[in-house]
């Protein structure tokens, strides 16, 4: 039973008149009697909770952040009205902030034997599957008095996706690959491209792509064009480490990755590339192959919402042996890591040139810009010892990519919002030059 504040009115008011009128035991009683047996009728008049029915429908997806419509089915097969207080619990991170008091409560009337439904908005703020918990339902008799209460368990879940909040960089990158592929002449021709059309010689053409036949067919300098290779193997490689878990402002440094390997998976399935997806730590923790172009990206999306970071060192022995084998020809690896000089030296340093003797490999990790910040603060001791500190790092960081860089790796270093366009520009880079 839950009592309502007309409870307690009702008894003050009682109070009020046992104090004037009859002021005694037997007044006491009178009156207490009367408020039990009002709420007792009233208890009796309410609709019983046990045996309402629930059931759910509505989305199961939804990007973080953005919000997600659950319906919820109240069935009410008793003979009273129901006139219930309804709270759909959910995890604090599925709701929109600040909003989960007024978004999970609900007043309802139900006629005896009718339905209504209810809808719940969400608004995830986490990645992940995030799970109904109950759904708690007072059940008020006609008089208001006092409740019954109980819970139903009525499963469902909602699995936020990333947000994907780089894709406003796709529509310039296709604009660029829309160049590449065959509409103008590649300055470095390479090994890999394939011929496409021949057009006719403009001012600051390389030289080296006339064709000769062809312009003296033609009376005029015809030049060959030539398109990047399609059909090339991508492999996206994900720490999902300790260096991972870092947070860089609000979020982890995984979230930093996983939005930039969602921007180089739509670019490069546009481009006509097989992409694949590896996570792994001192596990696989997920891993993605053989999609179409359809639907890779949104087998990556769902398999990258339950990933998280774990609190433990990454062993590059096996994410090298588990990246050799899902990439048996040469490929392109991207491998989305730290560059902090404790896990670089003990494993990534040593396993870059087995990775970077078959593959073409990109390694991209996500900066901290607090450490620019840091590192020019002067003023006190406290800034001064920060400054230093966040030098040492910098400088830590810088070694590790030169030396990446001498055993054959690109190594991208940039702030989360820029990591995503930096890495789609590697990989245009890399199909202009024709190395991939």
């Amino acid at each position: 039973m839950a009592p309502t504040g007309r409870t307690a009115l009702l008894a003050a008011l009682g109070a009020l008149v046992v104090g004037p009128v009859m002021p005694s035991w037997a007044g006491i009683a009178a009156v207490t009697g009367a408020v039990l047996l009002a709420v007792t009728a009233d208890l009796m008049l309410a609709a019983p909770v046990r045996t309402l029915r629930f059931a759910r429908s509505g989305d199961t997806r939804v990007r973080t952040g953005e919000s997600a419509e659950v319906e919820l089915t109240v069935t009410n097969p008793s003979r009273r009205p129901l006139r219930a207080r309804i709270r759909d619990a959910w995890p604090p991170s599925a709701w929109h902030p600040g909003s989960s008091y007024r978004a999970a409560r609900h007043t309802v009337t139900v006629p005896a034997g009718e339905r209504r439904r209810l809808l719940t908005v969400l608004g995830p703020v986490r990645r992940g599957d995030h799970h109904a918990h109950r759904v708690t339902v007072r059940s008020h008799g006609p008089l208001g008095l006092a409740a019954r209460q109980g819970s139903h368990h009525v499963p469902w879940t909602v699995r936020a996706l990333p947000p994907f909040t780089s894709r406003r960089h796709l529509p310039s990158r296709l604009a660029r690959l829309r160049e590449l592929d065959g509409r103008t002449s590649v300055l470095t021709r390479g090994q890999g491209t394939e011929f496409d059309s021949l057009r006719e010689y403009l001012p600051g053409d390389d030289v080296r792509s006339i064709d000769w036949r062809a312009s003296a067919r033609r009376n005029t300098v015809a030049v060959r064009t030539w398109r990047p290779e399609r059909d090339r193997h991508i492999l996206l490689v994900l720490d999902t480490g300790r260096a991972s878990a870092g947070r860089v402002g609000d979020a982890p440094r995984l979230d930093a990755a996983l939005d930039a390997a969602l921007l180089l998976t739509a670019l490069a399935t546009k481009a006509g590339d097989r992409v694949d997806l590896l996570a792994h730590d001192r596990h696989r923790r997920a891993a993605v192959v053989g999609r179409s172009a359809a639907d890779v990206l949104p087998a990556f999306t769902d398999a990258m919402a339950g990933l998280e970071p774990a609190l433990l060192e990454t062993d590059q022995r096996a994410l090298t042996a588990a990246a050799l084998r899902m990439a048996p020809h040469r490929s392109l690896i991207v491998l989305l890591t730290g560059l902090d000089a404790a896990s670089a030296e003990g494993g990534l340093i040593d396993r870059m040139p087995q990775l970077a003797r078959r593959h073409e490999v990109v390694v991209a990790s996500v900066a901290d810009p607090r450490l620019d910040e840091l590192a020019a603060a002067r003023g006190t001791v406290d800034a001064v010892y920060g400054a230093a500190a966040a030098e040492q790092t910098r400088a830590d960081r810088r070694r590790t990519a030169e030396r990446l860089t001498r055993l054959g790796a690109t190594v991208l270093d940039a702030p989360p919002a820029a990591l995503p366009p930096a890495l789609a520009d590697a990989y245009l880079a890399l199909k202009a030059a024709g190395r991939l």
